[in-house]
């Protein structure tokens, strides 16, 4: 009994470890292809922050995921992320793949953060058209 209860201490024990480790992001963002009622996959997203003399330095780029996400911009490690930022959402090679005519080539959604919260950016994208919001 004595060695199952200090076995159980020591899983738990790995266990909070873990969690405590976990690493946190502070922005993410998702696609959603309305014409296809489905997510946007292999869509490259560029992120970039506006610099103090206003030219915008590209921070990090990425694929959304086959749940049309990117869940990983701005890695929480005690930086101070606020300031200006744009998401240039690459439509046209995924339209391309697809076999789709666009009107977009690329998308820029610049926005602000403003604190060290949570920024979710998505978009919901046709051939035409596009939304943003911010999400959660």
């Amino acid at each position: 009994m004595k060695k199952a209860t200090l076995l159980l201490l020591a899983f738990m024990t790995v266990v909070q470890f873990s969690f405590a480790q976990e690493t946190r992001y502070q922005l993410s963002s998702h696609i959603l292809d309305i014409t296809a009622g489905k997510p946007a996959t292999g869509v490259k997203i560029t992120l970039s922050k506006k610099d103090k003399n206003d030219n915008w330095i590209k921070i990090d780029e990425k694929k959304t995921d086959e749940n049309g996400r990117i869940k990983d911009f701005l890695k929480q490690d005690g930086t101070n992320n606020v300031g200006i930022y744009k998401l240039t959402f690459h439509t046209s090679p995924y339209f391309n793949t697809i076999g789709q005519k666009s009107f977009y080539p690329f998308i820029e959604v610049v926005f602000e953060l403003v604190d060290n919260e949570h920024y979710h950016v998505p978009i919901t994208l046709s051939p035409f058209g596009y939304s943003t919001y911010r999400g959660n």
